[in-house]
């Protein structure tokens, strides 16, 4: 056999190869069959997580004496906005509307995110990069303060702002910027944590590279570390919006009599009175407090799925 036949017996058969890696094979019914139990399964478990949120979104469009009527219906029969007119053009609090609420849950929820963003990266730069005396005692640390609740160091930090105000005159009760700085250092130990593997899965030769062509620290810091680690500070910053959006213990506590600084999760309190609970209204505030977090999803999604699988390294 010459050398040309040999080629092109071995060009065929990796041919041939190529095309059967490259079939498709179906599922027999068989296997299709088994596989039902599981689907169903996860339809069951999707229908039961969604299932709260939808009457939440449907009670909230029924008129009052539909709420309360025993023949309930999974739609709204005569759907009406008198609920979110309420909560929207309605004073709860005497000279205090809707927007001052959510114009208040904004600035310290959006604040809190930027700022424990930039502190945590910061602090995961230096767990993952340097090597120093109790690093490991550190994390674990971070770890053991994740576990403890936040409503179990509400009198401690309570103490703690009144004695620091009473010493240096910067009142931090009363006002958003005491929960700022709850709820910046409460995301701390989480998103240290999570970008502490981002950061050490950027390989050191960039910032190496970096450093040779001149870069100071903070231009690679900037320019070359901060793009790598953008998906985990979004997965990071969700966990941190979060906390601070829905938050109601903290803020009641700190803010006290402060009603123009009240964020919207206070607002739900003033619809359960003596005389009864205000379903109607509670349904829409609470429709109206879940946008924001969908709208905030919907531009961080994809970069959520990446920052969620990208720092699961070894650091």
């Amino acid at each position: 056999m010459s050398a040309v036949d040999k080629t092109t017996r071995t060009a065929s058969a990796a041919s041939k190869g190529s095309q059967g890696t490259g079939r498709t094979y179906r599922r027999s019914p068989l296997r299709r069959l088994r596989d039902l139990p599981l689907y169903v399964a996860g339809i069951a478990v999707f229908v039961f997580s969604v299932f709260p949120v939808y009457w939440m979104v449907a009670t909230a469009f029924k008129p009052t004496g539909e709420i309360f009527t025993r023949d309930q219906s999974l739609v709204p029969q005569a759907p009406t906005l008198a609920h979110f007119d309420r909560v929207i053009n309605g004073q709860l609090i005497p000279g205090v509307n809707f927007g001052t609420f959510l114009t208040n849950s904004l600035l310290v929820t959006l604040g809190a995110v930027a700022m424990g963003a930039f502190f945590s990266l910061l602090a995961a730069v230096a767990v993952a990069r340097f090597r120093f005396k109790l690093r490991s005692a550190f994390i674990m640390l971070l770890i053991v303060i994740q576990m403890v609740p936040m409503e179990a160091m509400i009198i401690s930090i309570f103490i703690n702002f009144r004695s620091l105000s009473e010493a240096t005159g910067i009142q931090l009760l009363g006002n958003l910027t005491g929960l700022l700085v709850v709820y910046t250092a409460v995301s701390l130990p989480i998103t240290i944590l999570m970008l502490r593997g981002f950061v050490a899965a950027v390989p050191k030769e960039l910032e190496e590279a970096a450093a040779i062509d001149g870069a100071g620290s903070w231009t690679i810091f900037w320019r070359i570390l901060m793009p790598l680690v953008a998906p985990g500070l979004v997965a990071a910053s969700i966990f941190a919006f979060i906390t601070a959006w829905n938050e109601f213990i903290v803020a009641l506590t700190f803010l006290g009599r402060s009603t123009d600084n009240y964020t919207l999760p206070l607002t739900l309190s003033y619809y359960f009175g003596r005389f009864g609970t205000e379903w109607g209204p509670i349904m829409a505030a609470s429709t109206l407090l879940t946008i924001p977090v969908m709208i905030f999803f919907l531009f961080v999604q994809r970069r959520m799925v990446s920052g969620l699988t990208m720092g699961a390294v070894k650091g």
